[in-house]
């Protein structure tokens, strides 16, 4: 009994009973979860627990509470001494609960067996708005996905209307936006100083509301814009495009301005983000005491498949440079790279090898775009006066240095472990860092050696890349390069299998129905795809989700830097007549491609399809 008990005193407790086996009779901080406890930093809660347990509070975790029956889960740990914590979990849950066409899944990754059901839309809302109701005098934090990224007056493409910051809905005291281990540390210091809630203000990275004319405490060196108001959005869409550049914008800056938003007689305040991570920083959330496995109480309930999909996996960097239109993820995690050191990436595969269950392959070993590691600007000073949403497009800047040879250098060290039979590169490579030359010639050497060592060591047969798209326009629209440099990419991917004697498939990600395409062009992209031999199967409607340049343009109508009005399939009809021309070689696809190619008058494109 006592080894079973010292066996659950790894995970961070989720039951009263295991609160007691714990040795506490009181707890700091109680978290709130739409997915289910999996002690892994690819988990949020996993990881907003951990810091906070480092701090030396006492952390509990509710994955998953039942919200439709008498509340027992929200209620069974009493009150924190602290503060409630809500995440909606790893995904947005809108996102996660509809596809593309808003058809209710079935399945969710992030639950037991895949099964669908354990978390409400909006679960961020919705757990707020119990806690608040059941405990009103404890203070309530939210964060996460879905938090994040709808910090601001947002496009809600499931209710198909504007809707004001979640911070008006949820009910809660702070926000926490982007990767909030930093932000939340600090307000659980001052909380724990006895610091009053009203006067914690100062935070980077928080948000929170206030009267429209109530005085706040802020920091003097931040500069302040107002953006339009809620009610001004809800009339006027060209307000509303234009509010994003400036989020954007600010969002990409290192010095950034605070944001303010007045809805109704309430004001949000959004503080500038925290500096990227340093190293140091980024290293100690990971070599935090993670199991890196579900909670027991999930025995034999059937597995996780978020879990099964990175259980071997492991993450390097955080932040994206590209910018791409579509894309949360420099919304949520920033421009700007924070990478691990060598030694804690390291010190990690040695404890997956470890793992019961591992067989020598680790399934991934990247970040949100595999080959970023290590890049940062050449000249510090120039990355602080700009305001670019990406650092590689239209070009590459001249100050990024995208040399590849820390990757090379890493990849080398972990293939050098006995037990590790292999390590893959799961995650998307951005070939357009791989193809274009910087004129700095021990860069363009690595950088052409890296494409050759992931084709010959780290690729399972087939290696992910994301085009998008073939129109040139599309692709300028979603900051991506040139179809012509992906054709480069798939000579020289032919070209290495052969000389090294290898048989593995490119793997091409394409979208449609995104903003700026139109059936002609998905019919190009259908004929370009053709004549290079792929047969597409990796492809994706566009879904509009808060706080992505795209999903601004698919509502407003207008592009938020020049307001210029741009075509968007909207309705069921055009986009699936978008959808059909990636499966152009499938028979009850092909009498409908021809009668709408006919009506558009480009029979041209017909016989380059067909015949």
């Amino acid at each position: 009994m006592a080894e079973l008990t010292s066996e659950i005193n790894k995970w961070l407790p989720t039951s009263k009973k295991e609160v007691e086996q714990q040795g506490w009779d009181e707890i700091d901080v109680i978290l709130f979860t739409g997915d289910a406890y999996v002690d892994h930093p690819s988990f949020g809660a996993a990881v907003i627990g951990r810091v906070l347990e480092a701090e030396g509070l006492k952390v509990a975790i509710v994955p998953q509470p039942n919200w439709t029956d008498d509340l027992r889960d929200f209620k069974k740990l009493g009150k924190p001494n602290l503060f409630f914590a809500v995440t909606g979990g790893n995904m947005d849950s809108m996102v996660n609960h509809y596809t593309a066409g808003k058809r209710k899944r079935n399945t969710d990754a992030y639950t037991p067996g895949g099964k669908a059901g354990f978390r409400p839309d909006y679960a961020t809302i919705v757990y707020s708005k119990i806690v608040k109701e059941l405990f009103p005098d404890v203070p309530l934090v939210i964060g996460g996905i879905e938090a994040s990224l709808r910090r601001v007056t947002h496009y809600n493409y499931w209710s198909d209307k504007l809707m004001p910051s979640i911070l008006v809905d949820a009910g809660a005291d702070v926000l926490f936006y982007g990767m909030g281990e930093k932000s939340i540390v600090d307000f659980a210091r001052l909380m724990k100083r006895g610091v009053p809630m009203k006067n914690i203000t100062t935070i980077p990275q928080t948000s929170f509301l206030v009267d429209v004319d109530e005085k706040y405490a802020t920091k003097k060196n931040w500069d302040e814009f107002e953006l339009a108001s809620h009610e001004d959005c809800l009339v006027n869409r060209k307000k509303f495009a234009r509010n994003f550049m400036h989020i954007e914008e600010e969002s990409n800056k290192m010095e950034a301005k605070k944001l303010t938003q007045n809805v109704g007689d309430k004001k949000i305040v959004v503080n500038p983000p925290w500096p990227t991570f340093k190293e140091k920083e980024i290293d100690q959330v990971y070599d935090l005491p993670y199991t890196r496995m579900p909670h027991p109480r999930y025995s034999n309930k059937g597995a996780i498949p978020a879990y099964e999909m990175i259980r071997h996996s492991i993450n390097i960097h955080r932040g994206c440079f590209g910018g791409c239109t579509f894309c949360t993820i420099s919304a949520h995690q920033g421009k700007f790279i924070a990478s691990r050191s060598e030694k804690s990436v390291l010190k990690e595969v040695e404890k997956v090898t470890e793992m019961p269950d591992f067989k020598g392959y680790i399934s991934d070993l990247g970040g949100p775009s595999a080959n970023m590691y290590k890049m940062k600007g050449i000249h510090e000073e120039i990355c602080k006066k700009c305001k670019r949403p990406s650092c590689i497009f239209p070009a590459i800047c001249k100050n990024l240095d995208t040399n590849h040879k820390p990757m090379l250098d890493l990849y080398k060290k972990v293939r050098m472990n006995p037990k590790v039979k292999k390590a893959f590169i799961g995650s998307g490579i951005r070939y357009d860092m791989i193809l274009e030359k910087t004129g700095r010639k021990e860069t363009d050497e690595n950088n052409s050696k890296y494409l050759r060592e992931v084709i010959k060591h780290h690729v399972s047969g087939r290696l992910k890349v994301a085009p998008e798209h073939s129109s040139n326009d599309v692709l300028n629209f979603m900051r991506k390069p040139s179809f012509s440099l992906f054709e480069k990419l798939n000579t020289e991917f032919i070209k290495i299998n052969k000389e090294e004697k290898l048989n593995q498939q490119l793997i091409p990600y394409f979208i449609s129905s995104h903003p700026g395409s139109k059936p002609e062009d998905m019919a190009n992209l259908a004929i370009q795809t053709k004549n290079m031999n792929f047969k597409l199967e990796q492809v994706q409607d566009f879904t509009p989700t808060p706080m992505t340049l795209a999903t601004v343009v698919y509502y407003s109508g207008y592009h938020p830097y020049t307001l210029e009005k741009v075509y968007t399939a909207r309705n069921k009809n055009a986009k699936e007549n978008q959808r059909k021309f990636f499966f152009w070689y499938k028979r009850e696809f092909k009498n409908s491609i021809i009668q709408d190619l006919k009506a558009k008058g480009r029979n041209d494109l017909i016989d380059k399809l067909f015949k």
